[in-house]
This record gives C-alpha cells, structure tokens and sequence, in this order.
C-alpha cells in the first residue's frame, strides 16, 4: 500500500457548485450563514460563489453582493470565471482566486461557455498574463473523465487540452469529473498522466457524486497524488448545463473517511454534519449525504 499522506486539502464548494442547479434560491443573508457555518466547521479555503451571466444562473445573480459582505480574513476565497469579464469581476470583489474553466469536449464548452475549446484556451491565455500580482488562478478542466453530449473523451485529449492550458500555468490545476462518469482506475490513470507531464502543479480533483463512485474516486485520487479535493455539505449540487450532473461528494463524508484513514483535513465532523443538516434545512429537500444520517464513528455502549 503507498504511504499516505499527512493531509489532504478541502475545498467546500456548497455555497457555489452546491447550490447553482437548485430551484430553491438562497438569500444573500442565507449564503453568507453557510459559508459561515462551514468555516465554523474549519473549512479554510471555499468557493463561494460565480461570475456569470445572471440570466443563465439565477442563483449567482448576488455574487457581487455577497463577495462585498464575506467576513474577510476568516478563509480564502474563489469564485468561478467563465471569461474574461467574469474574471475581472473577481479580482474586482477583492477575493483571493478565481477559479477559471476549460472544457475538454468542445460541445460541451460551447453549452457551458458559449464558446469552443480553442476559443476558451485563447481567453485562459489573456487571463493567466492579467491575473499576474491580482489574484491567485486556478483552472478547471471541465468533463475530464466524460462528456455528456460527445462521450468518451481519449485521454490524449485531454493531455492536449492540459497541455495547452499549462503554456500558460495557474497555480494549480483541477481535473472535474462534472458527470460522474469516471471509475477509480480513470482518475488513477488521469491524475498520474497529468502529474507525469506536468509534476510542479498542484493537482486538485473536483469530483460528482452521480454514481456512487465519487469516494473511491477520491481516494484514487490522493492515491495519485492529488492534493486537494472539492467537496459540498451534504452532497448537494450539480451542473445546469450538463443533463442528471447531480452531486458533488459530500464534506462530512470525505471528512469521516480522511478521519478514519489518519489523513487530516482540518475540519471537523461533527460541524460538518451540523452544517449539512441546516443546510437541507434551508432547500427544503433531503440531501445525498451518508454521514449526516448515520454520524461518525459510534460510541461504545456503556457496560
């Protein structure tokens, strides 16, 4: 068995990835409670919300708003970017990174961005010379595993897509399983390709949950290297362009697996159910999480 590691970074994507496919839409007040709660629950870096045309994502329609009233200095803060203007409306809200997408199926960008592969690369180009002494970059490269329009993407594909999105590099690079296609041997393989082509980048993994293998995939995925992974309170989440995208891996599920396997997080179980349970409180629906209905480990019963 490889030596595991001592730690492994979270990222909590409730209050952006979470909630942008849901019909219920949480006030700015209601957001900036999660967000909160889940740094009470030790969440240090968060994605918190996305630049976008509001017309397409009415939940993102306050990203302003809310950037404008996050409690600084508590946790780093992303928000996504699908171009240009939405990246300098994220430098201009003062947060920490802008997380930036690259599709690799060319259909796939065109439903998601407006746009292909090639133009999207072009744009990531202008954005990582601009970002320089702004804002930390992050890039995603978006149906890493599969597409839902094209299939199977080769993963010589997607080595060309990451190779031309490293001519220019962010300061860390994420493979997204969006569908939930992909198996542990795929991001084995993905991760280890990447890292073989590309070893001085950190590698995050964002990871959906749609047919239970998002945490095998994840532990695939720190078993290649990858050092830091996304995850939503209570599963919650999914794609609004990309059809049954559903969930992303639950935070207090990835937690209690991390806990059991001696890898910290630094996050807190107990505050992370805690804050998946009010959260499904706020959206009106039961969410996908295990471990906010089972708990943690159980306690011995007393003699």
């Amino acid at each position: 068995m490889p030596e595991l590691p001592k730690s492994v970074e979270i990222v909590e994507v409730a209050a952006r990835d979470g909630i942008q496919n849901e019909q219920t839409i949480l006030s700015v007040d209601t957001k900036l409670e999660l967000i909160r709660r889940a740094i009470d629950a030790g969440a240090r870096r968060l994605e918190v919300t996305s630049f976008v045309n509001p017309r397409r994502v009415p939940q993102m329609a306050d990203a302003d708003d809310l950037a404008a009233r996050l409690p600084r200095g508590a946790a780093r803060y992303v928000g996504l970017a699908l171009n240009a203007r939405g990246f300098e409306r994220a430098v201009a809200a003062g947060l920490d990174e802008a997380n930036c997408v690259v599709v690799a199926s060319d259909t796939f960008n065109r439903r998601n961005q407006g746009v292909g592969t090639e133009d999207t690369l072009a744009t990531w180009a202008e954005i990582a010379q601009a970002a320089k002494g702004r804002i930390g970059t992050g890039l995603t490269i978006g149906a890493a595993f599969g597409c839902p329009f094209e299939g199977e993407v080769p993963l010589a594909r997607l080595l060309e897509v990451v190779e031309r999105a490293m001519a220019h590099p962010p300061d860390e690079l994420a493979l997204a399983d969006t569908i939930g296609v992909a198996s542990p041997a795929d991001v084995l393989e993905r991760v280890g390709a990447v890292r073989r082509a590309f070893p001085d980048v950190p590698i995050r993994l964002h990871l959906h949950n749609t047919r239970n293998t998002g945490l095998a995939n994840a532990w695939a995925g720190i078993m290649a290297g990858a050092v830091t992974l996304d995850s939503s309170l209570g599963g919650v989440g999914g794609c609004p362009f990309a059809p049954r995208a559903t969930g992303n891996i639950p935070t207090e599920d990835l937690v209690y697996m991390l806990d059991r396997a001696g890898i910290s997080t630094g996050l807190d179980l107990d505050g992370c159910i805690a804050a998946a349970e009010w959260l499904e409180a706020q959206l009106g629906h039961t969410l996908p999480g295990m471990v906010m209905k089972a708990g943690g480990f159980p306690a011995p019963e007393a003699a």
